[in-house]
């Protein structure tokens, strides 16, 4: 028997990618440090690259219940309109991160994933075949031995640590400044102020913000710039919150509720140098960390989880051709690298309010321009990330400005019935999809039928520039013609990303 991927840290992007791989039929270990699934969800809204992916998998169905989509989303606090986008993607969707985690545990479960709970890395040891993981348990101490090792442990990453990977990190204008921040739930009935109160609210010192996530609950966030963020360690109390309050709005929390749990935050901005050693890899907050703003540090995370979980799978299945898991640091670091910087362009729109307010009024107008506003809400909800792949001069693939993307959620016409783009990726394959009508690619890919569904539909789409795409197992576009007779570089594309076909 192989041994199992061990992924450490039982958070979003660690289930996630222990999906992924359970998807694919790896043997999988999950290692969680807490006892009990965490109710404190620091998180409320996923983005609208968070739901595609989530859409690819069909994983959304599970979460529909819990929470509700918005039409709405911004930039440094000023409000987008995704609802004139020219393509079709999902809207933001508000729900408690903890929910999340739980659905995704469900479904790894399900698909015969372990899930540990108590479990804590203390030593990591890798060798040619695998990699030794030193943990610890109410029992006592043990090794767990397993192939490759995922760090999804979040910012203050033990497996890093041990890896040996450095953390530095980046300088931009105002990170060295003091921050505050504090978040929590509050609790109130129906005819309580808070209501009034709901909405972002920036200010000269910092913002204060209060979304709904149910009936009668909230999740509020402040952020003070340039205040002493105090003890890290000490309980938020309610005396210490309403004072942040006043200093932001000049008002009190005039509220009959309560709030089950608060505590404290901060945002530094760090990007580990590399993602991958050997057979260690770091995915989520473990690789990047930023200013939480717009979504992007859980869909620039799961996202991660995404791309590196296929390309493992095709190792441990047998198939992954030369310098696959390689991709996985080439791809997503550049993507760490731009959320870093372009949460930190918002920051900079913050504070201090009294020199950036001029520039904030020139880009909401600038926002009414319909490609500012689609270039803003793609890139806040990281649906504007492009891969640059290439291929060798001979390999005969055509350029296409859809290489490298994610297809927008388009319906496809397939016969008496539509069936939609992430339907397609439900089972974490590749997809071979021929819009021209007629079969032209019956046969394609026969010799990677294990790996490759070839989809036929029943005639275009108007939101999709080609005739013919082969679609990576997490979505993106490897190779794209718009005349599906052409086949010229369709299978120096199979090679480079599904390995060499199976012998007849």
């Amino acid at each position: 028997m192989s041994q199992p991927v061990v992924i450490a840290g039982g958070g979003p992007v660690g289930l996630m990618l222990a999906c992924e791989l359970g998807l694919a039929g790896v043997e999988t270990i999950v290692l969680e440090r807490m006892n009990q699934p965490n109710k404190q969800s620091r998180g409320a809204a996923m983005n609208a690259g968070v739901v595609e992916l989530l859409n690819q998998r069909g994983l959304m169905e599970a979460l529909e219940d819990d929470g509700f989509a918005v039409p709405r989303s911004h930039f440094a606090h000023i409000w987008l309109d995704p609802m004139r986008l020219p393509d079709t993607h999902p809207l933001t969707f508000l729900i408690p991160h903890s929910i999340v985690e739980r659905r995704l545990e469900e479904r790894a479960i399900k698909l015969g994933v372990d899930v540990r709970r108590g479990v804590e890395v203390v030593a990591v040891a890798q060798d040619g075949d695998g990699v030794t993981i030193g943990v610890r348990t109410a029992a006592g101490e043990e090794s767990i031995r397993g192939r490759y090792l995922v760090g999804c442990d979040g910012a203050k990453s033990v497996v890093r640590e041990l890896a040996g990977i450095d953390f530095p990190g980046i300088d931009f204008p105002g990170t060295d400044l003091p921050f505050k921040g504090i978040t929590g739930d509050l609790l109130a009935e129906d005819d309580d102020p808070l209501f009034d109160r709901m909405g972002i609210l920036q200010q000269g010192t910092g913002f204060f913000t209060l979304v709904p996530t149910g009936p009668n609950s909230f999740r509020l966030t402040i952020g003070e710039f340039d205040v002493d963020p105090g003890d890290p360690d000490a309980p938020v109390t309610w005396e210490e919150l309403n004072e942040s309050v006043v200093r932001i709005t000049g008002e009190p929390l005039t509220t009959s509720g309560t709030a089950p749990w608060l505590i404290r935050w901060t945002a530094p901005t760090r990007l580990a140098e590399q993602y991958r050693t050997g057979r260690v890899f770091l995915a989520g907050d473990a690789a990047h960390v930023h200013f939480p703003l717009g979504g992007q540090a859980l869909s620039t995370g799961i996202e991660d989880a995404v791309n590196l979980g296929w390309k493992i799978a095709a190792e441990v299945n047998g198939w992954a051709p030369d310098g696959l898991l390689d991709t996985y640091h080439t791809e997503r670091h550049p993507v760490g690298a731009r959320a870093c910087l372009t949460n930190q362009a918002q920051v900079t729109l913050l504070y201090p309010m009294s020199k950036v307010s001029p520039l904030r009024d020139v880009l909401t107008e600038l926002t009414k321009f319909d490609n500012v506003n689609e270039y803003l809400v793609k890139m806040v909800g990281g649906l504007d990330v492009k891969y640059a792949l290439t291929y060798p001069a001979d390999a005969g693939v055509p350029e296409h400005s859809l290489l490298g993307t994610r297809l927008p959620e388009a319906e496809l016409p397939m016969g008496a019935r539509e069936v939609t783009v992430p339907e397609l990726l439900h089972a974490g394959r590749g997809v071979l999809l021929d819009l021209s009508g007629d079969k032209a690619l019956e046969g394609a890919a026969a010799g990677w039928a294990d790996r490759v569904d070839v989809v036929t539909a029943s005639g275009p789409s108007s939101e999709i520039a080609a005739a013919a795409l082969l679609l990576r197992p997490d979505g993106r576009v490897a190779w794209a013609v718009t005349d599906a007779a052409d086949t010229a570089g369709l299978g120096a594309a199979l090679r480079t990303w599904f390995g060499e076909p199976t012998p007849a």
